[in-house]
């Protein structure tokens, strides 16, 4: 079993037992839905780190706001074409925080778009893992509130990878 296995098995368990569902949703559940794993979309990339990071007010899917700072761009390709994200830091805790959407949103994965938590490397470079990209909570109960993906980490290209839309979703 491959640790990407072990996480998505780890989640599924989670999702059953507490996690984001209502109560007849957790009775239903059988588990979520993924792409098979793609090492093409496991990336190490450097960030481009803003010289001087703003706070933004991100919208979510409720009336609230959450704050973020915009603290870097990274730059990749994917299937020969060149990409370009946001990465966000956490106001509060400062942990790395990548909201996007791809092609595929609205039909293999949820329409407003996918999370991913990006990870530094002892180089200085970002792991960017998009086998790990997970649906916000908001995409399986409307009790939560979750930051839409700012319209500058729109891409056009699709990402077959990570988590896809369950059919058991509200």
């Amino acid at each position: 079993m491959t640790d990407l296995d072990e996480f998505r098995e780890q989640k599924d368990d989670y999702f059953r037992e507490d996690g984001p569902l209502s109560a007849p949703q957790r009775e239903a559940f059988t588990g979520l839905r993924y792409y098979p794993e793609n090492p093409a979309l496991v990336l190490r990339v450097t960030p481009e780190v803003f010289p001087d990071p703003e706070v933004i007010e991100m919208q979510t899917s409720t009336a609230h706001l959450a704050m973020y700072s915009r603290w870097a761009t990274i730059a990749f390709e994917i299937n020969a074409k060149p990409a370009t994200l946001t990465v966000y830091r956490d106001t509060m805790l400062g942990d790395l925080f990548l909201p996007f959407q791809d092609a595929n949103a609205g039909g293999d994965t949820y329409g407003a778009g996918r999370y991913l938590d990006v990870h530094y490397l002892d180089d200085g470079r970002l792991l960017v893992d998009f086998n790990y990209a997970y649906n916000p909570y908001c995409a399986y109960n409307d009790g939560w509130s979750c930051p839409i993906p700012p319209a500058e980490n729109h891409l056009d290209v699709a990402l077959e990878a990570g988590e896809m839309t369950w059919e058991g979703a509200h």
